[in-house]
């Protein structure tokens, strides 16, 4: 598995894991991952490593540089999902019919003014989003964005949208609200 170059000037890799793993376990628990999630960015990390092991000049180093990395890329990962999630569930939410007029109605005031509550930028894309039921690429061409970015831009307002929400009465009465965990603000 190792070639003789490698055994002959750096310990073995699993020499090099015993005298860091204390060390990573308080890094990945800063990151706050739960454990199943921090064992795969762990293993996500280390085969990296492994990879490049003869090339790499500071093992350790480079290791915390790379499971720092892949620690933030978790949560923005993650971050996405709630995103998306909550974008899908006022879509829909919006467009069911089932709700008594007057509830709808009701919901949809309160949602604006929540969207009211934000910078002039997120409400003109979550307006053209949610109210007036636009794709993506049409919202950039709407706005003047690029089609590569609106995705970034509208995930900054859903999460500023998500903050006005949670911050609000109207957060119990929307399922996404609900089921989301608060712990990923």
């Amino acid at each position: 598995m190792f070639s003789p170059a490698l055994t002959e000037n750096a310990p073995p890799f699993e020499d090099f894991l015993k005298a860091v793993e204390p060390k990573l376990k308080r890094l990945l628990a800063s990151y706050n991952i739960p454990t199943e999630d921090a064992e795969d960015v762990l293993q996500q990390s280390l085969l990296a490593l492994l990879y490049q092991w003869e090339r790499v000049r500071d093992p350790e180093r480079w290791l915390f540089g790379t499971v720092k990395r892949n620690c933030l890329m978790y949560w923005r990962t993650t971050r996405r999902k709630i995103y998306s999630a909550v974008d899908m569930t006022i879509l829909e939410w919006l467009s069911e019919p089932v709700a008594p007029t007057q509830e709808r109605l009701d919901l949809i005031c309160d949602l604006e003014n929540l969207i009211d509550r934000l910078p002039k930028r997120c409400r003109r894309v979550l307006r053209l989003r949610f109210r007036l039921g636009y794709e993506p690429p049409e919202v950039a061409a709407k706005l003047g964005y690029r089609t590569s970015s609106i995705g970034k831009i509208t995930n900054r307002c859903l999460h500023a949208l998500v903050q006005e929400l949670l911050a609000s009465d109207l957060a119990d009465k929307l399922p996404v609200c609900k089921s989301t965990d608060r712990r990923h603000r």
